[in-house]
């Protein structure tokens, strides 16, 4: 299995508009982070994206390669995660792409995007439609298993992942239910949020998010989600243990 981060940082970006601190006007390129999103290349081919938010397109620019996409799982329906799916327009010369989301953010979805979801579409509507998923309850794309679990950003609940029983994959999370981290526990690889240092209300902070890393207990652990207040890439890395690391745009994992 691969995982490919298309992009690491939270919602406004970094480096934020108009700001001159020093990660916004770092030249490292691991400090310019794109919203956040990741491409699965699963054990049976699959090509599975996860969130696709307004900088899809750009970061599918970066890419060597241009392939079928088998099904987007959506964690929530926030602009940042979801402002890109009438991207996909080109990934459709393949064939019609599911999209996987939670019953809230189907309908938030057909009233925000009604043109991509409806009967009879104009030509060039990107030929993309939902199916709504449950957490706890397991489907499958292709071959390749994906257990949707809840997790809570602030008091919204919303859709964490667990793809083909090895990679966990949480971001906008504040807090866990006990039965979705027994569920991740023992992923070798989970990728998850870090907002910033301080803490935040709809967000988990690092030494949040090292809690729960830990009680995962995955082989390695990746942290995304991330604001410019969570310092210079280069340097925050040095804090973390050995098995926890701070994600960057275009990473790849191989596992």
């Amino acid at each position: 299995m691969k995982l490919r981060i298309l992009g690491s940082g939270t919602s406004t970006g970094v480096p934020e508009v108009g700001c001159t601190c020093p990660v916004c006007t770092s030249s490292d390129p691991c400090d310019r982070r794109l919203r956040t999103s990741a491409l699965v290349y699963a054990d049976d081919g699959s090509v599975i994206l996860i969130d696709c938010g307004p900088d899809f397109r750009e970061q599918m620019l970066r890419m060597t390669s241009f392939e079928k996409i088998d099904g987007v799982l959506i964690t929530h329906e926030h602009y940042d995660h979801v402002g890109g799916l009438d991207d996909l327009r080109p990934f459709c010369r393949f064939g019609e792409i599911p999209i996987y989301s939670d019953a809230y953010t189907a309908e938030h979805l057909r009233a925000r995007m009604p043109y991509c979801f409806v009967g009879q579409k104009y030509p060039g509507v990107p030929r993309i439609y939902l199916k709504e998923v449950c957490a706890g309850t397991p489907f499958a794309i292709n071959q390749t298993e994906i257990l949707p679990l809840c997790v809570m950003h602030g008091r919204l609940p919303i859709l964490a992942y667990r793809i083909g029983g090895r990679l966990g994959y949480v971001t906008d999370m504040l807090t866990v239910p006990d039965a979705s981290l027994q569920a991740l526990t023992g992923v070798d690889v989970l990728v998850m949020n870090a907002l910033r240092i301080k803490s935040h209300p709809t967000h988990q902070n690092l030494e949040e998010a090292l809690q729960v890393a830990e009680k995962i207990g995955a082989k390695e652990t990746y942290f995304i989600h991330m604001s410019h207040h969570m310092g210079i890439h280069a340097e925050i890395g040095r804090f973390l243990p050995s098995s926890m690391h701070f994600a960057y745009d275009g990473l790849e994992i191989i596992f």
